[in-house]
């Protein structure tokens, strides 16, 4: 047996890991009560905002790996770059839902419904009305709310000179 700092875990019910075991503690609740692997999952997470508020909050990074066994397919759905796109890596689909306020493309939300359609998910878009967002932003106690609300909300970068702005950086 290797050397591990970690305890090797199986398991013939379920699993849920996480990154603090109170966490972990409300997905297997999840599981035991007739919950599936989503439903774990959305409690885990929840429960990471509250024990572990300074790693962990709403819209931030999405990682799922799932297996959707109707099309026999993998599916990884990311949720760590601001661009939509559904693509095929290999044999595996990799999905990115998009995000809410980024300055890409229409403004406003993107998101994704899952189990949906014919190829089990869509990608969605919700707009929403700029120059209220800026109101809003205006009306906090965000430092430089007017410049933040004309930078980033009324007047964002395109997405042309956002991939400019990236293949530069990684030249």
């Amino acid at each position: 047996m290797a050397f591990t700092t970690r305890p090797e875990l199986s398991g013939t019910f379920g699993m849920v890991a996480s990154t603090h075991w109170l966490a972990s503690a409300a997905g297997m609740a999840v599981l035991e009560r007739g919950g599936n692997a989503f439903d774990a999952a959305v409690a885990a997470g929840f429960a990471l905002q509250v024990v572990e508020p300074h790693l962990n909050g709403p819209g931030g990074d999405a990682p799922i790996l799932l297996y959707d066994a109707a099309r026999c397919e993998p599916v990884v759905v990311c949720g760590h770059t601001h661009m939509q796109f559904d693509r095929i890596v290999g044999r595996t689909r990799v999905v990115n839902a998009g995000s809410v306020g980024m300055p890409f493309g229409e403004p406003g939300a993107d998101w994704l419904l899952l189990g949906d359609g014919d190829t089990g998910l869509q990608l969605r878009h919700t707009a929403y009305d700029l120059q209220a967002a800026a109101g809003r932003v205006r009306s906090t106690a965000f430092p430089w709310p007017e410049d933040f609300a004309t930078r980033y909300i009324l007047q964002p970068p395109s997405a042309a000179g956002m991939l400019e702005v990236f293949t530069r950086a990684s030249i």
